[in-house]
């Protein structure tokens, strides 16, 4: 394949390119670069491009192969490799926070969970605890929707028990 029909063949793509680039990316201007650098990796390998293939499924392979590239470039730089020995850590010196009042609240609310039926407590904690509607409602067995209001009178019913328990603390 020539320069010229490359050229003209990945201008017609590129309007194609930029959604698919985005649904990679889920940022404009990421999607953007990665369709740059998608043009100049299959630029640079259009020799090895067959005639009589599908250019679309080859350029939206190479896409794909470079996120990937990026990605995991990305992820391995996030890694820190800071030895524990270091300077930052030995000089730095600070008091320890007292956590007594919020542990002791902790507890109290943990009692006030463990006082509703397992009806409303268990789909709560699952929640709690960073479960989403449609994991807990499969788990459990139930609807969506029967879960999503076991929670919400699972927190009317703790607001209820924490105003008496505690009467000045919503008189704001």
């Amino acid at each position: 394949m020539g320069t010229s029909d490359f050229q003209s063949q990945f201008t017609t793509l590129r309007p194609s390119l930029v959604p698919f680039a985005y649904r990679l990316t889920n940022n404009y201007e990421d999607a953007r670069d990665l369709v740059q650098e998608t043009a100049i990796r299959a630029f640079g390998n259009c020799q090895k491009f067959e005639n009589g293939t599908n250019f679309k499924a080859w350029v939206i392979t190479i896409m794909r192969n470079t996120f990937i590239n990026i990605y995991r470039k990305k992820k391995n730089r996030a890694t820190s490799c800071e030895p524990t020995g270091s300077y930052v850590f030995e000089t730095r010196s600070s008091a320890s926070i007292n956590q007594g009042d919020s542990n002791i609240m902790m507890k109290e609310l943990i009692g006030f969970i463990d006082k509703l039926s397992d009806t409303y407590s268990v789909p709560f904690s699952m929640f709690y605890e960073g479960w989403k509607y449609e994991e807990i409602a499969e788990t459990l067995g139930l609807p969506i929707g029967t879960v999503k209001s076991r929670i919400f009178f699972a927190r009317k019913s703790l607001r209820e028990m924490i105003t008496s328990g505690y009467p000045n603390l919503y008189a704001a």
